[in-house]
C-alpha cells in the first residue's frame, strides 16, 4: 500500500460520516424492534431467538466480506467502498420496508435483510481506518468511529420519544411514529455513506500489492481459506479478546432486549399485555435513557483516546467496563425514571470503550495485509457470543429469571464483571509506528 499521509481532523470526520448512517440502524434495531415484535405480540422468551438474524448474518458476512475486501481494488471505486455502497442500499431498503410488516415474521425476515446489509458495511470500514490512518493516527480514527457511534444511536433513540409527540396514532398494526424514525433511517443510511465515499479516497495498493491480488484465486473458497487460515495464525492478543467478547456482548443482549420492559415494570408497574399504552410511554423513556447513554458515549469517545495512551488501552477498557457492570446493577431497581439516567451513563462510557479501545488492543499484532479478514474475525468474537445469548437466553429467562426483564439486566451486569476481570488478564504490546 502507499504512504499513508497524515490527515487532519476535518478529514478523518469526512471518512467516518458514513459510521453515523450505520449506526443509527443499528440503534433503531437495539430500541425500536424489538417493541415491534411486542407490539406483534412475541412473548419474552421468543425475542432472543427472534434476535438471531443479527449474529447470524454477522457471523457469516463478516469475514467474508473483510477477506474479499482485501483483495479487491478497481480504479474508480476503489478497495471498501464497494462494500460500504452495496450494504447501506441494503440496510436502506430493508429500512423503509419494516415498518410496514402485518406479522411477526414479517419483522423477522426483515431484520435478517437490514443485518446483512449493515454487516456488509460495517467491517471494511473498520479496515477502511487502518487503511488510511498510520499508528499514531488509529487511535483518533477508531474513536471517531465510536463518537459517530454515539450521536448516531443518540438520534435513532431520541426519535422514540420525539416522533410519538408529532405522529399521533396507528398506521396498520404499529404506531405511526414507528414510521418516521425507520424512514429517517432508510435516508440517513445511503446518504451519509455517499458522503463518506464522495470526500475520502482510498490508498492504491502498490505494484507488489497488486501483483499479490492477482495471483490468488477467484471465487468464493479463496476467502474461507483466508479466514481458516487467518485463525488458525491468529495472535494470542485477540484469543484473549474473544474471552472478554464472550462475556460483554452476551450482556449487551441481554439488556438490549429488555430495557423497555425493565423501564415498564420498575417505573410503571406495566408490561406490553397489562397495560400497552403505559407499556408505549415505558418505549418511549427508554429511547430517551439510551439516546443519554450514546450522548454519553460520543461526549466520552474522543478523552479515551489521550487516556488509552496514558493509561493502555486495556487498563482503560477494564475500568469503562467496570463503570457499565454498576450501571446495569443498579438498573432494574431504580423506580424514579430520571435517576435511570444516572445508571445508564456507566454504560454509555463503558459502549465508547467498546467501540474502539478493543482494536487498539490488537491492531499492532496484525499484518496490514490482512487488516480486512482480522476485523471480520473481531466481528466474529462479537456475534458468536450473540449467537449463543440468543439460542440459550430465553430457556435461561423461563426457567431461572421466571421472565423477569429486571433480572435479566442484572444478569447482564454480572456478565460485565466477569469481563472486567477477563480484560486485566490480556497481556498487549505498545503499538509502534
Amino acid at each position: 500500500m502507499s504512504a499513508k499521509l497524515k490527515l487532519n481532523f476535518w478529514q478523518i470526520w469526512n471518512m467516518n460520516v458514513g459510521f453515523f448512517g450505520i449506526q443509527y440502524s443499528f440503534g433503531l434495531q437495539q430500541s425500536a424492534v424489538n417493541p415491534i415484535y411486542d407490539f406483534l405480540h412475541a412473548s419474552p422468551d421468543q425475542i432472543p431467538l427472534l434476535n438471531l438474524a443479527g449474529p447470524v448474518t454477522g457471523l457469516l458476512i463478516q469475514p467474508l466480506i473483510g477477506a474479499m475486501s482485501d483483495n479487491t481494488w478497481h480504479p474508480r471505486w476503489g478497495r471498501r467502498k464497494p462494500y460500504f455502497f452495496v450494504g447501506a442500499l441494503l440496510c436502506s431498503i430493508a429500512l423503509l420496508l419494516f415498518p410496514f410488516s402485518s406479522s411477526l415474521w414479517m419483522a423477522a425476515g426483515l431484520l435478517w435483510i437490514l443485518d446483512a446489509g449493515n454487516n456488509t458495511a460495517m467491517e471494511p470500514y473498520r479496515a477502511f481506518v487502518a487503511d488510511k490512518l498510520d499508528a499514531d493516527q488509529q487511535p483518533i480514527g477508531f474513536q471517531m468511529q465510536s463518537f459517530f457511534t454515539g450521536f448516531g444511536q443518540t438520534l435513532a433513540n431520541l426519535s422514540l420519544f420525539i416522533f410519538p409527540l408529532i405522529f399521533i396514532g396507528k398506521t396498520g398494526s404499529l404506531p405511526t411514529w414507528i414510521y418516521a424514525s425507520f424512514f429517517l433511517g432508510s435516508v440517513c443510511s445511503i446518504g451519509t455513506i455517499w458522503w463518506s465515499m464522495k470526500t475520502t479516497p482510498e490508498i492504491p495498493p502498490t505494484d507488489e500489492e497488486l501483483r499479490a491480488m492477482k495471483a490468488k484465486k477467484g471465487g468464493i473458497i479463496e476467502p474461507i481459506v483466508e479466514i481458516f487460515g487467518a485463525i488458525g495464525e491468529m495472535p494470542k492478543v485477540m484469543w484473549q479478546l474473544a474471552l472478554v467478547y464472550l462475556f460483554q456482548w452476551y450482556a449487551l443482549f441481554c439488556y438490549w432486549q429488555n430495557s423497555s420492559k425493565s423501564i415498564a415494570l420498575s417505573v410503571w408497574n406495566a408490561t406490553p399485555d397489562s397495560n400497552p399504552a403505559a407499556y408505549e410511554t415505558a418505549v418511549g423513556w427508554t429511547g430517551l435513557v439510551n439516546g443519554w447513554y450514546n450522548i454519553v458515549t460520543f461526549l466520552i469517545a474522543f478523552a479515551l483516546v489521550g487516556f488509552a495512551k496514558k493509561y493502555s488501552p486495556k487498563n482503560v477498557h477494564a475500568f469503562c467496563l467496570l463503570l457499565a457492570a454498576l450501571g446495569f446493577l443498579a438498573f432494574p431497581h431504580i423506580a424514579n425514571k430520571y435517576l435511570l439516567f444516572v445508571a445508564i451513563t456507566g454504560f454509555g462510557i463503558g459502549w465508547a470503550s467498546m467501540m474502539g479501545i478493543p482494536y487498539l488492543m490488537v491492531v499492532a499484532d496484525i499484518p496490514k495485509e490482512r487488516y480486512g479478514v482480522y476485523m471480520g474475525i473481531i466481528n466474529m468474537m462479537i456475534v458468536i457470543p450473540m449467537i449463543i445469548q440468543n439460542l440459550t437466553f430465553g430457556y435461561i429467562l423461563k426457567n431461572f429469571l421466571n421472565n423477569d426483564p429486571r433480572l435479566a439486566i442484572t444478569f447482564a451486569g454480572v456478565l460485565l464483571l466477569i469481563g472486567t476481570f477477563c480484560t486485566l488478564l490480556i497481556k498487549t504490546r505498545k503499538v509502534t509506528q
